[in-house]
Parts: structure tokens; sequence; C-alpha cells
């Protein structure tokens, strides 16, 4: 992937022609063996970094600014003075990939307020670097015409996530990449949270669901399923695949209701969603995930209607093998009819805002979003607009 989007955009491709180092690492561009000068009047080699912005995956837009990243020592000229004049900000140990940490930010602004194109960019950035390390060693180059590898074919996307890297939170990835997460039940709210898992980069993501693609169903989930894809009484979990798997290389699903006799399909998740209607059946499972010591998240709401008009409650409760004894409290275990959210009624929006809730609260369990009360139990009741957080972890 990584060689084919240098190959078909010009600019790149010529700085890979002209010997360059250059890499495609996450939604960054990367060129190694930038020789320059430290404060000690030594030539050393550091690494230029900028963000890149895909309109496709193979087709690059230009560079959305002027500056860069430095990582190394600071550049000097010959005198050993600080290159003051494009160094904007020294930031050191600024983590911008798992592989790259920047040291120094950079800004050279042309006369036309930007560059047209990556070659532009990087051939005056170098210029501006090594004109002092050629001085003192002519040979030093940043031209090695060194073979690189395409280390991007580990990612579990199909394509560059390019988002992450304009908001310089590659780093922050790392924390999903060993995750496997299960979501069981993808009749609404669990088919949101698919969706949200898909843009991250868990190793896997597993959903569970043996019933087909119905009517209904189109009516509670993200995109727009096709009349065809409903008149072809596909598995859910089919269905999904198929669209989801566009994106993410990990998606692997299966056409079954978790009970006790399949458990085993649950071995080697790292955190699990539920997201089932029936207590009954989420009690089981919850059963099943204490006993397995993995972690999850069980999500819920309960709809009425009250005159012509609806109210209810959205519901999103963690239990972890370390504090669950909160759960017989706060997750009913007996089925009841007296909900309107088993009828038909269209409530697209809480269900998105049901899996929003819990892939926030699954994030910051993980460490991407700061946690300050750590709550186990949340509720939103949608008439008074009211979040409620309780449980909060001794």
């Amino acid at each position: 992937m990584q060689q084919q989007l240098i190959s078909l955009n010009p600019d790149l491709k010529q700085l890979r022609d002209e010997g360059y180092e250059i890499e495609i690492i996450g939604g960054y561009v990367c060129i190694h063996h930038i020789p320059y000068v430290n404060s000690k009047k030594e030539v050393k080699y550091g690494k230029l970094i900028t963000d890149i912005t895909l309109i496709t995956p193979t087709l690059a837009d230009k560079p959305k600014d002027h500056t860069a990243f430095f990582v190394g020592e600071q550049p000097c000229h010959l005198t050993g003075e600080s290159m003051s004049e494009i160094i904007n900000l020294a930031i050191q140990n600024k983590p911008l990939t798992e592989k790259i940490i920047g040291n120094f930010y950079l800004s050279s602004k042309p006369k036309s307020g930007n560059y047209a194109n990556f070659y532009d960019k990087f051939s005056r950035y170098i210029s501006l670097i090594s004109v002092a390390a050629r001085a003192i060693e002519p040979t030093a180059t940043a031209r090695t015409y060194k073979p690189m590898s395409d280390d991007e074919e580990n990612s579990v996307f199909q394509y560059y996530d390019t988002n992450s890297s304009r908001a310089n939170i590659m780093q922050l990835n790392a924390k999903f990449k060993t995750q496997k997460i299960g979501i069981i039940g993808l009749g609404g709210t669990g088919s949101y949270i698919l969706d949200f898992m898909a843009k991250t980069c868990v190793a896997e993501i597993h959903p569970f669901d043996g019933d087909d693609l119905k009517v209904h169903n189109a009516f509670r989930m993200p995109g727009a399923a096709s009349a065809d894809d409903l008149q072809a009484r596909m598995k859910k979990v089919d269905y999904f695949e198929a669209l989801y798997s566009k994106m993410h290389k990990g998606i692997k699903p299966h056409a079954v209701y978790i009970t006790e006799e399949n458990k085993h399909l649950l071995i080697g998740l790292s955190f699990v969603f539920i997201c089932v209607d029936k207590n009954s059946v989420r009690n089981a499972i919850i059963q099943i995930l204490l006993a397995m010591n993995i972690p999850f998240i069980d999500v819920g709401m309960g709809v009425r209607v009250i005159g012509d008009k609806l109210t209810g409650m959205t519901r999103t409760t963690v239990g972890t093998p370390e504090k669950n004894e909160h759960l017989a409290n706060r997750i009913s275990t007996e089925d009841t009819d007296d909900n309107d959210y088993t009828t038909n009624v269209q409530i697209a929006e809480l269900n998105a805002f049901n899996a929003i809730s819990a892939v926030i609260k699954w994030k910051k369990m993980v460490g991407f979003y700061q946690d300050l009360r750590h709550e186990y139990h949340s509720t939103y009741s949608l008439n008074v607009g009211e979040i409620i957080n309780e449980e909060t972890k001794a």
C-alpha cells in the first residue's frame, strides 16, 4: 500500500526516484537520513516528518500547511548557533507515531503561503537544514537510494488513517492495537458500536448475531441498506462484515447467539459490548463473561409512549473481574413486555447515543480519553436531558 501510494503521486515518486528515504507511516510522510549540524558543530542525521491528507486511498492532497516536524538534535548553523529562523518550537519527546518522537516543530513559509506539493516542501526544508552539514562534510546527503520496506501492510485498515495524523494523535492509537473486541447483538445499538469500532485500529472485531437483516433493522442502524440487501435475507453479521471490511481488515463475523454451548467463541477477547433486548439473555451472557474474566459494557434502553410523545432512558453499565457487585442492582434479570422499544418504534438516534456513550466509556477504560469519575453505571433521561453517573470506582 505504501509503495503504491508513493508511485501514484508524482511529487512523492519524485522524492523516491531521487534517492530520498521516503516512508509513509500512518498518516505521515517521513524522510530519513537528513544531514544537519548540531550545537557541537558535528554532522548528524535526523528525520523530517509532515502529515498527509488523502483525497482517495491512493491520491494525496497538497500539503495542508507549511510546517514540519524534525526528529534529532537541534539543527544549527556552521557556527553552532540554532537555526532559530525555522525552529518554531522545541517539542522534546512529542510522540507522533509509535515509531517517531518529534523534537522540533519547524516553520518555513514560502512567499506563496504554502507549498504546491510534497517535493517542493521537503526539498526546501532539506536544503535549509543540510547546508551547514554539506559545508563540513561534502559527501553528507539525504539521497541514499536505500530501498524502503512496506511496513504498513501490517495495518488493520485498508487505507491510511490520515484523520489521526492530521490531529497528531497517532501515538494514542497504540492503546487499541492489541484489543480484540466482541459485540453481542447487532439490532440497533450494537451496529452503531461496530461502526465506531471499525474506525479504530483494534486488532479484531467479532460481531455475534444469529438473526437475519430485516426491514425494521434498517431504520435503527447506521448507513442505508438497499431494498436488494433486505430482499436477500442476509445474516446481519454477513451484511455488516461486507460493509465494514471495506475499511477494517479485522472483522470476524459469527452468525450465532451466544449461549453456554458456544461460549468458547469468546475465548481470547479483550472486551465485549452486550447489546441485547431480553434481560434473561443479557443476564446469561453477563454470567458467562464474569466466569471467563472478560470485562464488558452492557447497554440498554427503555422507551415509553406518554400521550403523543416518546420518553425514555438509555443506560451504560460496566462490569469487570475486579468490580461487578453493582450489576445485580443496576441490570434487571427478568423479561418484560412493558417497553415500546420491543415494537417497531424508530429510535435510531437513541441507538446511536447509547453506542456513543458505551464507546466513549470503553475508550476511557483503555486510556484514550481522560476519566476523572471512573463511573461504572451511567443513565441518560430523555425528557429532562440529564446524565447521571453512579457506581464510581472506590
